[in-house]
C-alpha cells in the first residue's frame, strides 16, 4: 500500500509537470510568432497561467528570466517548493531551449505596505540588449528583481511615441528612461526625465545613446520626483504637452523628504501635474497598486479622463491585474 501511495504521488507530480510543459510549449509557439511580428525580442511566455505553477517566465533574447510568486497555501499535489522549481526550470530548458547558465531565477516576496521597494539582489550581472518595436534597451537580468524594462507598459510606450512629435515631454519617476526613448524616437522636441537614482539615470542615458537619440534637448534630472513636481508647480515656468507619471506604490529613501504613498498622495500629485500641462496637454498616469482608487477630486479640471486598462496590458500578459493606466487631457484653453 505504501508503494502504491508513493507511485500515486509520483504520477501526480508527473501529470503536473506535463501540464506546465504543455502550457509553456503552447504559449511559446503562439507568442514567438506574435513577438516576431511585433518586433520584440523580450516578451512573456508564461504568466501564472496555471494556479499550481505560480511563476512568470520571460524571454530576453536567448536568456530566460523566471520569477516565482510563493503561494501561502501548501501545494495540493504535495510537491515541495524546491522540486517544483526544479521541474519548472527543467521545462524552461527543454521547451524554450535556454540553458541553466542563461536563466535567472528570482523569488517575488510580497513586501508589507509601507516598506521600501526592492533593492539590489545580485552584483555585477552582465547586461544585454533587447529589441522592442524598432527600439533597443539595455536590461540586467540578475542584479535587481526588475530587469530595467517594464514590459507591461509596452502598449502605452507605443502610444507615447505616436503622440510625441513636436511635443515637450516630461517623464516622472523615469526609471531607466524607456518612455523617454519612445518619446524621443517619436520626434519630441525636448524632454525632461526625473528620477532619484543615479544608477537609473545613467541607464536611461545609455538607452538614449544605444538608439542614437542622446541630445542636450533630452535632460535627465536627479531629484525626488514628488518634491521636484511640487516645486515646479509652484515656481516653475515650463509647461509640457505630454507627461508620463508612473510612480511606485510606496517609496522611501534617505534622499527623500518623507515618503511617497500613491493612494495617499495622488490627489495632490495630479493637481501639480495639471499645473504643468500645456493647454490640451496629455497625461498618462499609471500605478501597479491594484487596490488603488482614483479620487474624483484628483481629476477635477481635466477635460477628458479615460482608463485604458486592460487595453494597456499587452497580449503576452495572461494576468490583467498587473497595473492600471489612465489617459487624461487638459482643457484646450
Amino acid at each position: 500500500m505504501a508503494d502504491e501511495g508513493k507511485q500515486d504521488s509520483q504520477d501526480a507530480a508527473a501529470t503536473g509537470t506535463n501540464m506546465f510543459e504543455n502550457r509553456l510549449r503552447k504559449n511559446a509557439k503562439r507568442l514567438r510568432k506574435w513577438a516576431r511580428a511585433q518586433g520584440l525580442t523580450a516578451f512573456r511566455v508564461y504568466d501564472r497561467d496555471i494556479p499550481e505553477y505560480s511563476y512568470a517566465v520571460d524571454l530576453y533574447g536567448d536568456h530566460a528570466h523566471v520569477v516565482e510568486y510563493p503561494r501561502r497555501k501548501a501545494h495540493a499535489k504535495g510537491a515541495s517548493t524546491d522540486s517544483e522549481r526544479a521541474e519548472v526550470l527543467a521545462a524552461v530548458t527543454a521547451v524554450l531551449g535556454v540553458p541553466a547558465e542563461k536563466t535567472s531565477v528570482k523569488t517575488h516576496t510580497p513586501q508589507p505596505w509601507g516598506r521600501s521597494q526592492y533593492g539590489r539582489v545580485g552584483q555585477g550581472s552582465e547586461r544585454l540588449v533587447v529589441e522592442e518595436q524598432g527600439l533597443k534597451f539595455w536590461v540586467n537580468l540578475g542584479d535587481y528583481l526588475d530587469t530595467g524594462l517594464f514590459m507591461d507598459h509596452r502598449n502605452t510606450r507605443a502610444r507615447v511615441r505616436t503622440e510625441a512629435k513636436g511635443k515637450q515631454f516630461l517623464n516622472l519617476f523615469a526609471y531607466t528612461g524607456a518612455f523617454t526613448v519612445y518619446a524621443a524616437a517619436g520626434g519630441a522636441r525636448g524632454s525632461v526625465s526625473v528620477d532619484l537614482s543615479n544608477t537609473y539615470l545613467d541607464w536611461a542615458e545609455d538607452n538614449l545613446v544605444l538608439n542614437g537619440l542622446a541630445d542636450p534637448r533630452h535632460v535627465l534630472i536627479r531629484a525626488d520626483a514628488k518634491a521636484w513636481l511640487e516645486d515646479q508647480a509652484r515656481h516653475g515656468e515650463d509647461r509640457y504637452d505630454l507627461i508620463v507619471c508612473d510612480p511606485p506604490s510606496f517609496s522611501t529613501s534617505k534622499k527623500m523628504s518623507g515618503n511617497f504613498d500613491v493612494q495617499r498622495d495622488h490627489v495632490r500629485m495630479l493637481e501639480h501635474l495639471q499645473a504643468l500641462l500645456s493647454p490640451g496637454g496629455v497625461l498618462y498616469f499609471s500605478t501597479n497598486y491594484l487596490g488603488f482608487e482614483l479620487k474624483d477630486s484628483a481629476t477635477r479640471g481635466l477635460e477628458q479622463v479615460e482608463e485604458l486598462t486592460p487595453r494597456s496590458i499587452p497580449e503576452d500578459f495572461h494576468r490583467k491585474e498587473i497595473h492600471r493606466c489612465w489617459r487624461m487631457v487638459a482643457p484646450s484653453r
